[in-house]
């Protein structure tokens, strides 16, 4: 994720790649990353900086928050899921040696690897709310940005942070359910495939997926047949339920 953010950066204008400093503690990576964003300085530990993004993996957060503040950031933002803006401002605290430093949290999906992404962003009260636009330039380069409450982080991260791993799961049925009536399965991941980015693109463009799915079922149809049986076996439910879980399990990450 964090290269694909910095790939987005560049690709958009939005720095230079002589702006950028990725650190990377491990040898065999940093040589990856070096070919994989030229021009961008790969280093082993953290350099001077102003602005800082920390993708890391949540246990790790707290610790590096606290390198970067401690080489002169004063503008951080963390992109770990469960990770609060509180435990930040904890790490950053020392390190800061009374200086202010903004802090923020964003949640992107996966997407935005391919820089059709949904991110999250917040920032604790403490922060000048001028590190949310900086937050948002520099996220918006991979995708669409929305701006929410704390509060509702383990809800987003939930909805979209989780929804591309569930979308993939209703590709895998769909190819499944193709072949159980006798579809061929080396052409069926290409149509599915196809058949969720046109329905996604389609959504995009009208917006309404409640007429979208009216439009294109024809009562006592073949897609009403389909839609009978999501109804009968709950899918509706189904889907609350999963993005339900995946809220509390959040909670509870952020708690631990």
């Amino acid at each position: 994720m964090g290269s694909a953010l910095v790939a987005g950066i560049i690709a958009s204008g939005t720095l230079s790649a002589d702006d950028i400093v990725v650190v990377e503690a491990s040898e065999e990576r940093r040589a990856i990353l070096g070919d994989l964003l030229p021009g961008v300085t790969v280093a082993e530990s953290v350099v001077p900086v102003e602005s800082a993004i920390i993708a890391v993996k949540p246990p790790a957060v707290a610790e590096v928050a606290r390198i970067v503040a401690a080489a002169g950031a004063d503008r951080i933002v963390s992109i770990a899921a469960g990770v609060t803006s509180a435990t930040i401002r904890e790490a950053v605290r020392a390190a800061a040696d009374g200086r202010p430093i903004d802090v923020a949290r964003a949640m992107p999906n996966t997407p935005a690897m391919v820089g059709r992404g949904v991110t999250a962003i917040c920032a604790d009260a403490d922060s000048d709310p001028e590190v949310l636009d900086w937050a948002e330039r520099m996220l918006s380069s991979v995708g669409l940005v929305e701006r929410i409450d704390e509060e509702l982080f383990d809800a987003v991260t939930a909805l979209t942070g989780s929804g591309p791993a569930y979308v993939f799961a209703v590709a895998e049925a769909l190819i499944a359910a193709g072949e159980s009536v006798g579809l061929p399965a080396d052409r069926l991941p290409e149509m599915v495939s196809e058949l969720l980015l046109g329905s996604a693109t389609l959504l995009a463009e009208r917006g309404d997926a409640a007429a979208l799915r009216v439009a294109v079922t024809s009562p006592g149809g073949t897609t009403a047949a389909g839609l009978a049986e999501f109804e009968r076996l709950g899918l509706g439910d189904l889907i609350a339920a999963a993005v339900a879980a995946a809220r509390d399990r959040g909670r509870e990450l952020g708690a631990g």
